[in-house]
């Protein structure tokens, strides 16, 4: 019967999970919860006619409301599982109810607008509706953590079996792995890695709230996590051909220069890992146009003259700062695109690569003290790496830092030697999101928004500060902030480059160098996807400081030790 109809297979699965804890709950004579214990219960969903045990909603006056944390961020919705719905002992077929999504605990006790700035943006998160008795309901699709129900019908009594968050997700094995003797860091780590694991839905987006979209500059950080966590999968190159496509030259990804520097970018690093070169070829004409159309932009004294240069938020008031980013930042994509043109054997245009590239190589702007210029400089060697660290990208410690461009501040202060310094910035930077409860890592934070700050796994208490709702910036102020984006996965990806120490030097993983950087690190030990399967590393450090490795790694890979 189906032969005749157009079928998608979803490549997600479905999960239900139960609420860890009950946060709040109405609890007066107007509005009231009776048995809410039974919804920490491993119920399921199914009802049938005569309830069982029953946790008891009454509207009496007031709307009976509860607000559940669910332990961990997720992607999905909510699904309520309702026996009856009486009023003056009258059966009710249906009753209303608001549903709240939360990525906080204030976020879903929030009321949309106001000075806390709570929305319904990409995503419902706050809705009213009818839901049936004798049925099992399901609201939503969202990221959320925290989920409040209110019982709005007036004079009612509502028969709840169970309230199960609907988890949609890839159900992914993950490869790679990194463990150490800093728990702070192996959490980091995973943190990292699921923060993007969520955001790997129907195509890889930004974050799962908000901004459910693909936004190809974002991504790289999402794309050398993915390299770090699962290897390859195709939702990389189903991303990246989804916005190409949709993105006819002389137009840009996004509506950004930047953005398509980026997509560049992201090409050479899939190749280096994967050693793809059918995929590779499916990009040649793109890409070579795409070269020559930042080309266009390059003027004969090396100063480039691209549209709309954008970076990321935090930097964008210093336009000088992100002139010097955007300069820096076209270099290593013509750079790397230059490489792939060698790889497909396109002599003419790796020419004229070479020729935008050393035009720009003769303007060496100043970074503005903005660290993700200097990063970029360093990391295009514009910039000498051990000035960038000395005097921009350690100044402070992780003032100036953000959740997008830290990883690339992480990068040049590991190729400036400090490794020490990147680790301390990790542990107090992404450290200080789960200080206060975070379970993936946020579209922004500011190390200044831990003094006085209130957890998001609690309702702020009087004289703290709801972090969730005070602070943000931009596009991204209050309860709009997504608390689960996956461009802020950097130390994921970093921790298993230079402190697993996995350096990938011919394309396809065929041969690598592992060159470990431990810091103050007793031990680490874990393992990186190739396309013939995992690297085994573990580096123990020795009583003179040297350390010790036991490498295994498939017999088709070279490795090189430092």
């Amino acid at each position: 019967m189906l032969a005749n109809i157009t079928r998608v297979k979803d490549p997600r699965i479905r999960e239900y999970i139960m609420p860890s804890r009950i946060v709040w709950k109405s609890d007066n004579i107007d509005s009231k919860i009776e048995s809410d214990h039974l919804l920490l219960e491993n119920r399921d969903g199914q009802v049938l006619i005569n309830p069982e045990e029953a946790v008891c909603f009454y509207n009496q006056g007031r709307p009976a409301s509860i607000l559940l944390d669910f332990g961990i961020e997720l992607h999905g919705g909510v699904q309520i599982s309702i026996w009856n719905c009486v009023r003056k002992n009258e059966l009710l077929k249906t009753a209303k109810v608001r549903v709240r999504f939360g990525e906080s605990a204030m976020e879903a006790m929030s009321d949309i607008g106001g000075e806390t700035n709570a929305t319904n943006d990409h995503a419902m998160r706050d809705q009213v509706l009818d839901i049936s008795f004798l049925g099992a309901n399901e609201i939503g699709c969202t990221g959320f953590r925290f989920v409040r129900i209110d019982l709005l019908e007036e004079d009612c009594m509502m028969q709840i079996k169970s309230i199960r968050a609907v988890f949609l997700h890839r159900g992914l094995e993950y490869k790679g792995s990194f463990k150490s003797s800093d728990p702070l860091l192996n959490r980091i780590w995973e943190t990292g890695a699921y923060t993007v694991y969520l955001n790997m839905q129907d195509y890889l987006w930004d974050g799962i709230k908000r901004d459910r979209m693909i936004w190809i500059g974002d991504m790289h950080p999402e794309t050398s996590t993915i390299q770090a966590v699962f290897g390859e999968h195709e939702i990389v190159p189903a991303s990246l051909d989804y916005v190409r496509d949709r993105t006819e030259l002389p137009e840009w990804m996004n509506t950004f220069p930047s953005y398509s520097a980026w997509w560049i970018i992201i090409q050479h690093d899939w190749y280096m890992q994967n050693g793809d070169l059918d995929y590779l070829k499916q990009q040649k004409g793109y890409l070579i146009s795409l070269l020559d159309q930042l080309g266009e932009y390059i003027q004969e004294d090396g100063t480039n003259t691209a549209p709309n240069p954008f970076l990321d938020w935090p930097s964008s008031d210093n336009q000088e700062g992100v002139m010097a980013g955007i300069h820096a930042l076209f270099t290593l994509a013509i750079e790397k695109g230059g490489n792939l043109c060698q790889y497909l054997g396109e002599k003419e245009a790796v020419s004229r690569c070479h020729q935008y590239e050393a035009k720009l190589r003769q303007q060496r702007p100043w970074h503005a003290n903005s660290k993700q210029a200097a990063a970029l400089l360093a990391l295009a060697n514009i910039m000498d790496k051990e000035d960038a660290n000395k005097k921009v990208l350690a100044v402070d410690g992780s003032r100036g830092v953000s959740t997008f461009y830290g990883f690339y501040m992480l990068q040049a202060r590991a190729e400036a030697g400090d490794i020490q310094g990147s680790l301390e910035c990790i542990r107090e930077y992404w450290g200080g999101m789960l200080k206060l409860g975070a379970t993936t890592f946020w579209e922004d934070f500011n190390i200044q928004w831990l003094e006085n700050a209130s957890r998001i796994d609690e309702l702020t208490p009087p004289g703290m500060v709801d972090v969730h709702g005070t602070y943000g910036d931009y596009c991204y102020e209050g309860y709009r902030h997504s608390l689960c984006h996956g461009w802020a996965s950097g130390p994921t990806a970093w921790l298993s480059r230079y402190v697993l120490g996995i350096e990938i030097v011919e394309a396809g993983c065929k041969k690598v160098k592992i060159n470990p950087q431990l810091g103050d690190l007793e031990w680490v030990e874990g393992q990186y996807p190739t396309p013939y399967g995992n690297i085994s590393v573990k580096h123990v450090k020795q009583g003179n400081g040297s350390v010790h490795t036991t490498i295994n790694a498939p017999v088709e890979i070279m490795i090189e030790r430092h």
